[in-house]
Order: structure tokens, then C-alpha cells, then sequence
């Protein structure tokens, strides 16, 4: 590795002889030069130059403004400014002018080695440290991964490891692979868990189920609503819980998170099951009796999403059965984003608002077919970015900006998430079969019962019956079905894009956080 290069100008150089010595002691490069001008042509003809010191009171330029002129040649060299004066406004100009530190003169050896590994070895020693850190609780997580986990349990396990990867996100470190084949063994685990209790939290016999997509609202949404202020629901569909705390330090700049819940998605974790779930206040084969037409099965033609506005009405007439000025809106377009930003603060009188968000679910479809989605949401890290990316320029984030100095509360959720799906598995059924890949309705399907969980009476499970022979198979881990036609073509295609009506940690485990602005 090459000795780290640092620049350093002032006019009493020959005064810091002993600080100098003690960097080439301890393996830096310094080169020195008494003014501004020789710094500049310096810096301008040595690309290698690591780091630049510079004394803030030098005749002629001065520090400052031998530092804009560095920063014009490469804004991203770090710069530490060293100067006698402690004033205020010196060091607010400063700090306006991306110095990345300061120092007092006399300065001290041991100030500067700690400014410089601040500066330069920051990023390894952060992933050292991550890595070591992680490497500590690998064994923990392993232990806890098999130790028979119960509901709030998972819940940590999955924040666990999505905190991990988070830090390994920004560390760079190698322990990514690692972390993910850990995360593989806790969906092995966690499919099991879900694939032996389902039947059971649906029917809810001892009231020991999970707060599910039927009774997020009831159990999550209504029973906080704030009486003295405008609510507001937003709902992001298909928003994982690591895509959640990725925009969560953007939105808490404006908004205090009061509470972090979870609940756990019905299945198929698909937004024509779980939305409408949500929405409804029902499971799925409730929702049919009770609607009739308003619910389409999969193989019947139309929009499956088309009367969400209608369930929620139905349920808040159920719940909340009162005066009760509420609004429903859906944003499937640029357009229908633009006008809800022009519209939100008129939405503040109303006692509730509920904005259905589609961008990361048309985000995920869009990677499975365009090859510039494919690059550019490669994996979990690239994907996360590309939501964070997002939100931070949507209209969504202006128009939530818009609601922070008002008196709101807001609630931030989604239907289910999604899953990197790798495993091919295959499955043999009638033209009447689903298309889906992380789920399959039909009559007579054949599978291999190892990459499954299989139901065989979906009104046990809450499910309607398109035929009074279907049963439903839900992949678990990382599966996706395919047919034996093309097998091949599809496997190739598929493979490593985001899916989701299955089980899994990512898809089952969903966020509703509550916030109040600041």
C-alpha cells in the first residue's frame, strides 16, 4: 500500500519540524510550501496528493481562499484548516467552505494522526470494525436462527439482520456474502415456522395470531387516530422493511417516528390478497361473500385492485361508526403524483387520508423487464439505493414537506414485500394454473412438496375457491416456480429478479410506523 501523500502550507513551517517529523515517523508523505500560490501549483501538478493542511492566516492568499481554489481543482480532497483564532464567524466561513476539520494552533502530533485517521482511514476502520462486530454476532444469530423462534422473535431476527446489512452497505466490507447466506438459512427456518402455524393465526382460535393484513387497521391504523389532528395513511406497496430504513433518515429530518411496529402479511403476499385484505378488514374468501363481485380471482378477467377505496369505506363504517371525513387516493402515474402534491394540504381537512403509493411495486415489475433496471437494481444494496434515490425526488417527499408544519399524523405502511428469488422450482398444472411464480392456484398441480407450502382447502386459510377443486402452493426461501415449457429460457430470465407471493422474511414481515412532526 502507498504512504498517504499530505500537502502542507504555511508560512512558519520551519516551526512544525517536529510535527513533521512525527508523521514521516509514523509512515506519511509530507510535502511543505509556504504560501498559497505554491500550494495551488503544487496540488495542481501532484494528482496524488491524499490530503491538504492548510494555515488559515498566510500573506498573501489566504487559507480560505487557497481552499476554494483547491476545491475548484478537486472537490473531494479533504482539507484541514489550522489557525490561531477560535472566532466564531472564522470557523462558520470555514465549515461554509467544506472544510472536512480544524485545528488550533499549537497543534498537537496526536491531534493530527487522529484527524487523519478520521480522514483517510475512516472507511477502513469502519469496516474493520463492522466486520469484526458482525463476525461476533454470526454465531448468536446462528444459535437464535434454529432455537425456535416465536412471532416477535422472527421480527427481530429479520431487523437483526437487516441492520447488518445496512452496516455492511456503507462499510464496504467482504462479510456481505456471509450475512446473505445467513439470511438464506433464516428464510429456511422461518418458512418452516410459517408453513406449520399459518392455518392456525388465520383462524385465530386463542388469540395468540400476529396483527395480519385483515386487522392491520382495526388493530394498527384506527385505534391511534389523533382526534385533534388530520391523519394520514400512506400506504407504499410492495415497501420492504429494509427499503423502509433507508428512507426513514430522509423523512426523519421533518417527521419523529413515535412507534416502529410490524405486522404480518396474509398470503399470498401479493397486492390483490393483501391490499384488498388491508382495505377490506377481511380475509380474502370473506371479502367474496360479503361482495360478490367486487372480488376477481385470479383467473378472471379485470383489475383485482379496482374497489379498494369502496372496502375501506365499508370498514370504516364497521369500525369507526361515526361523523368520519376520510378521502381515498391512488398514485399509478407521474401525473397522479404531481396533483397530489397540489392537493395534499386541501386533504388536511379531513379526519383521515389514505394515499396508496405504486412506484416500488411498478419498480420491481419494471426490473424483471427492462435490462437497465436489471443494472441498475442489481441486489438487495443496488435496490435499496434505487428506492432512496427515488423517494428523495418524488413528488411524495415534497408533498409530505409540505404536511410537516401542520398539525398531521402520519402513518407509513405497505401490503407486503419482496423477495431476490435464485431456486427454481418446477410445477406441473392445467391451463386453468396461475402464472404467478411465487404462488400457484389451480386443480392438480404437481410439485416437489419440499419447495412449498401447500394448501389444499383455501377456506381454512381465509382464500377463496376459483374451482371447487383448487388448492393453492406458496413458494418458501428463495424458490420461483416455472413450468417445463422453456424451462431453461425462463430459469435465465427470472432468476435474480424481486417477486413476491410467497414466503419469506421480506415478504411476510412488513412495517407501520407511526410519526408526528418534528
Amino acid at each position: 500500500m502507498s504512504k498517504i501523500k499530505i500537502l502542507w502550507a504555511d508560512d512558519e513551517i520551519d516551526l512544525l519540524k517536529p510535527q513533521l517529523f512525527f508523521l514521516e515517523k509514523k509512515g506519511y508523505e509530507v510535502v511543505t510550501v509556504t504560501n498559497g500560490h505554491d500550494a495551488l501549483e503544487l496540488f495542481a501538478e501532484d494528482r496524488e496528493i491524499d490530503v491538504v493542511f492548510l494555515d488559515e492566516s498566510m500573506p498573501g492568499l489566504t487559507g480560505l481562499e487557497t481552499l476554494v481554489k483547491i476545491k475548484e481543482l478537486n472537490a473531494h480532497v479533504p482539507i484541514v484548516m489550522i489557525t490561531k483564532n477560535e472566532e466564531e464567524n472564522l470557523m462558520e466561513e470555514a465549515i461554509g467552505s467544506q472544510i472536512d476539520d480544524y485545528l488550533i494552533k499549537p497543534v498537537n502530533p496526536n491531534q493530527i494522526l487522529l484527524t487523519l485517521k478520521k480522514l483517510i482511514d475512516n472507511k477502513r476502520l469502519v469496516s474493520e470494525k463492522t466486520a469484526s462486530d458482525y463476525q461476533q454476532e454470526f454465531r448468536q444469530i446462528l444459535m437464535d436462527i434454529s432455537s425456535g423462534l416465536n412471532l416477535g422473535e422472527w421480527v427481530d431476527i429479520y431487523k437483526k439482520i437487516v441492520g447488518w446489512e445496512l452496516k455492511l452497505d456503507e462499510s464496504g466490507t467482504e462479510m456481505d456474502e456471509i450475512l446473505s447466506m445467513q439470511k438464506t438459512e433464516a428464510n429456511a427456518e422461518f418458512s418452516k415456522f410459517v408453513t406449520k402455524n399459518y392455518e392456525q393465526w388465520i383462524q385465530d382460535r386463542d388469540g395468540s395470531a400476529p396483527t395480519m393484513s385483515h386487522n392491520l387497521m382495526r388493530s394498527k391504523i384506527f385505534s391511534k387516530l389523533d382526534s385533534d389532528a388530520s391523519n394520514f395513511m400512506i400506504l407504499l406497496d410492495n415497501l420492504r422493511y429494509d427499503q423502509w430504513k433507508v428512507i426513514e433518515p430522509i423523512i426523519s429530518e421533518l417527521f419523529r417516528v413515535e412507534q416502529e411496529d410490524y405486522f404480518y402479511s396474509i398470503l399470498p403476499t401479493a397486492t390483490q390478497y393483501s391490499r384488498n385484505a388491508i382495505f377490506a378488514g377481511m380475509l380474502p374468501a370473506d371479502i367474496q361473500k360479503a361482495f360478490g363481485e367486487k372480488w376477481l380471482n385470479d383467473n378472471q378477467e379485470g383489475g383485482k385492485n379496482m374497489n379498494e377505496e369502496f372496502f375501506l369505506g365499508e370498514q370504516i363504517k364497521r369500525s369507526i361508526r361515526k361523523e368520519f371525513k376520510w378521502s381515498y387516493t391512488k398514485i399509478t402515474n407521474v401525473q397522479n403524483a404531481k396533483n397530489l402534491d397540489s392537493q395534499i394540504i386541501n386533504m388536511t381537512q379531513n379526519d383521515f387520508n389514505v394515499i396508496v403509493y405504486n412506484f416500488i411495486d411498478m419498480l420491481s415489475h419494471a426490473r424483471t423487464e427492462m435490462e437497465v433496471l436489471k443494472e441498475l437494481a442489481g441486489d438487495e444494496k443496488a435496490y435499496r439505493s434505487l428506492t432512496r434515490s427515488w423517494f428523495l425526488n418524488s413528488p411524495l417527499w415534497t408533498a409530505l414537506q409540505r404536511l410537516a408544519d401542520r398539525n398531521v399524523k402520519l402513518f407509513i405502511t405497505t401490503d407486503h414485500g419482496t423477495i431476490r428469488v435464485k431456486s427454481p422450482s418446477k410445477v406441473v398444472g392445467d391451463r386453468e394454473t396461475t402464472t404467478n411464480l411465487r404462488y400457484k392456484v389451480g386443480r392438480n398441480l404437481q410439485y416437489n412438496k419440499k419447495d412449498v407450502l401447500e394448501v389444499r382447502d383455501p377456506f381454512k386459510v381465509g382464500l377463496p375457491k376459483p374451482n371447487v377443486s383448487s388448492s393453492f402452493i406458496f413458494a418458501t426461501e428463495d424458490k420461483y416456480f416455472l413450468y417445463p415449457n422453456n424451462y431453461n429460457h425462463f430459469n435465465r430470465y427470472y432468476r435474480d429478479t424481486f417477486q413476491h407471493g410467497g414466503v419469506s422474511l421480506e415478504e411476510i414481515i412488513c412495517p407501520v410506523v407511526t410519526l408526528n412532526p418534528r
